[in-house]
């Protein structure tokens, strides 16, 4: 699916952009570029950042930016399964969560009332819970 994602955008799926899509897949969580060129150390951060900046905008990629240092990578959530996440805001850990099918079925009902109500055409959603990890401290 990736391959065809930057075909549609003619760009190719090169070994570099092969291998991001490997190692993202293989993380299981959202990843900065630095822990990314620490696992695909055969990777130039140059070329792993302008890769993801293109792989962003094809569809590959997705960016999150959630006030810490550095931006977080996964792959786009159609290429892998769809999930939220809780993000530490002390160290910027963020971890994928998954939630029980009826309640997302639950809150696909309540996103689809309110966007009703508003005239407004949902397409998915995206939930992201905030706090502290227990690395951090998740009490203090």
């Amino acid at each position: 699916m990736a391959r065809e994602r930057l075909m549609d955008r003619d760009q190719r799926y090169t070994t570099g952009r092969r291998r991001l899509v490997e190692v993202l897949a293989g993380t299981g969580a959202p990843v900065t570029l630095p822990a990314l060129l620490a696992l695909a150390p055969d990777l130039s951060q140059s070329s792993a950042y302008r890769n993801l900046a293109l792989m962003e905008e094809a569809g590959v990629v997705r960016r999150l930016v959630h006030g810490a240092e550095h931006a977080h990578y996964e792959l786009a959530e159609d290429l892998t399964e769809h999930h939220h996440h809780l993000i530490c805001e002390e160290c910027g850990l963020i971890t994928d969560i998954t939630l029980d099918a009826a309640l997302e079925r639950s809150l696909d009902r309540a996103f689809d009332g309110l966007a009703e109500a508003a005239g407004f055409s949902p397409r998915h959603h995206a939930l992201d819970v905030f706090g502290r990890c227990a690395n951090c401290g998740a009490d203090a």
